[in-house]
């Protein structure tokens, strides 16, 4: 099987060194924040064909692809498709990808603790948050055993 001489191993979109060898939707989804069906939304809005290998579709397939990315909102996707419907400071339906992500959740985790809602003293105190029993998990001096 001779090689393709355009064939990229590795594709860089998003800050994000993706695998050339798998689908594109498939390796959208490495990419931190995107999700199974927010890759199958960008591919259809770029006009890239979702099962195509990525590292054998074209430069410009690539540039489509990253201006999706980069503007969601201005794609045309559904707001329930976004990872911060109504941020807390503007107050407009966004997606937030990669850095942006891990800044903008520990702001949120930050800010919690700081008002001193239910959920920061939970988080601050390390128990946990969404309402588990705690009798017999999240004991403190488990530990390895010997």
């Amino acid at each position: 099987m001779a090689e393709n001489t355009e064939f990229r191993h590795i594709v860089r979109i998003a800050q994000t060194d993706l695998e050339g060898r798998k689908q594109t939707a498939i390796a959208l989804t490495k990419i931190k924040g995107v999700s199974h069906m927010l890759a199958n939304a960008i591919c259809q809005k770029a006009g890239v064909e979702r099962r195509a290998t990525l590292g054998d579709i074209s430069d410009a397939d690539i540039k489509k692809l990253q201006a999706v990315i980069e503007d969601l909102t201005g794609a045309g996707l559904p707001a329930w498709l976004m990872n911060r419907r109504r941020d807390f400071e503007t107050g407009q339906d966004m997606h937030v990808i990669v850095n942006d992500l891990i800044v903008t959740k520990d702001n949120d985790l930050k800010r919690q603790k700081k008002m001193r809602s239910y959920r920061g003293i939970r988080l601050a105190v390390g128990l946990p948050v969404r309402g588990q029993r705690t009798k017999s998990n999240f004991r403190r001096n488990k530990g390895k055993k010997r």
